[in-house]
């Protein structure tokens, strides 16, 4: 990992900056919102639109890489980025937030596509493995960092808006200076739904519903906060307690999922999370027992979505991972983008503790879901499943396939070439 580092620290530099700049954007924007007395519903559709954006650009940014290459599109983007971060406190208009950030959803979901690629080109086969970790947790240290530069000026001002659109301007320089374009790439054309749904309905079923979850913890914890009349300071450790759980309990779970039955360790985190987003609800007056949820719900669900890829790639030839994480991620993008409406909905029927209500059933759900489909056929054996690589809900298709390479790669290293085939097992 060293290796990595020393190679490729401007780039993942760059990738932190950015992080950082998202960070601040998508906490803000739920302070500001209730600043500029938007209802729970204006920002539920607010924070929704980053997703739509997200979604679009995820599947239209390699296409524009391949016509215009890879400088001009992460030149690009970022300006949009940028510009449309100073936007927001010059137009605090529900529909004017909405159009930028759907706007910067797409700029980023490209940007990421742009920033992964060059970081798999980087990297040789031997160090894949580890690049992909790094830049995890360099993803995830961006957006907890972020979290602190909130309580460094007053959210209904300026600075705030400013100093992540610095950032971004900022996080192009030791990318753009440091690594030379990769050549063109290819990614996968999707599986289609219907087939990857009856290879692993519990894979798919569950990829959806943590969508969900996830972008109500991305979009709408800050909301939450602001109903809940939270301090900038509480908020501010609120979201960065949910994305320091998903960070610590990434590895073991993903230690653990390479030994046991990955259902059973699915069901375990799906309830493990319902029961705390329960007792937040129980316990909403306790601040302190707050963070513990937001704790505990990030560490259960991010390793979640990483958990589900690696079970329904243990029904699939090697050959069709790349297209079913595809469908995958229009599954999670569909789900991340009704996860904030749904949540606003919830918060504007039975007040902010609807946050927790909507992340609870949800992950209920996964864990009903899972058990019923234990019930309907046998474990694959432990010493026959792939491999478990890291890899977050916001991942972009370049991440997620090079994710799916390292898993291959060392399935063969322990099993030899010919991991376990999809239309050997029975659909589950």
């Amino acid at each position: 990992m060293l290796k990595v580092l020393a190679s490729s620290w401007a780039l993942l530099l760059g990738i932190l900056l950015l992080m950082v700049g998202n960070g601040i954007q998508g906490t803000l924007l739920g302070i500001r919102g209730g600043i500029e007395g938007f209802s729970t519903y204006e920002m539920s559709i607010v924070m929704s639109a980053y997703f739509v954006g997200f979604l679009g650009g995820s599947r239209l940014a390699p296409e524009m890489i391949r016509r215009v290459g890879h400088i001009r599109v992460f030149a690009a983007l970022g300006s949009f980025i940028s510009a449309v971060l100073i936007l927001y406190p010059a137009w605090t208009d529900p529909v004017a937030w909405t159009i930028g950030r759907v706007l910067i959803g797409f700029c980023f979901s490209g940007v990421y596509v742009t920033a992964e690629s060059w970081l798999n080109n980087s990297a040789s086969n031997e160090t894949r493995g580890q690049a992909l970790s790094l830049y995890m947790i360099t993803q995830m240290a961006g957006i907890v960092a972020a979290q602190g530069l909130l309580l460094t000026a007053d959210p209904g001002g300026f600075i705030l808006f400013i100093i992540p659109s610095v950032l971004v301007s900022i996080s192009f320089a030791p990318i753009l200076l440091s690594v030379s374009p990769t050549p063109p790439f290819e990614t996968a054309k999707p599986m289609k739904l219907r087939d990857l749904i009856r290879t692993s309905p519990t894979g798919t079923v569950g990829v959806f519903l943590m969508g969900g979850v996830f972008s109500a913890l991305f979009g709408m914890a800050s909301v939450f906060g602001s109903e809940a009349g939270l301090s900038v300071a509480e908020i501010s450790a609120f979201v960065a307690a949910i994305y320091l759980g998903g960070l610590l309990f990434q590895y073991p779970i993903g230690w653990l999922s390479d030994r046991i039955d990955r259902r059973t360790l699915i069901l375990a985190a799906a309830a493990t999370g319902a029961a705390a987003a329960g007792a937040a609800m129980l316990v909403g007056g306790s601040y302190s027992a707050l963070l513990a949820a937001a704790f505990v719900i990030g560490g259960m669900s991010n390793p979640l979505y990483s958990l589900l890829i690696a079970y329904t790639n243990d029904y699939l030839q090697p050959e069709d991972m790349a297209a079913a994480s595809g469908g995958m991620l229009f599954l999670n993008g569909v789900g991340a983008i009704v996860g904030p409406l749904v949540t606003g909905w919830a918060m504007g029927t039975i007040g902010p503790l609807g946050f927790f209500l909507f992340i609870a059933v949800l992950m209920a759900s996964l864990a009903v879901f899972t058990a019923f489909r234990m019930t309907q056929r046998a474990p694959v054996p432990v010493d026959a499943t792939g491999s478990y690589a890291p890899v977050l809900p916001s991942a972009t298709p370049v991440a997620v396939e090079v994710a799916q390479e390292v898993a291959i790669e060392a399935a063969q290293e322990d099993q030899g070439p010919t991991p376990p085939s999809g239309p050997a097992q029975s659909p589950g």
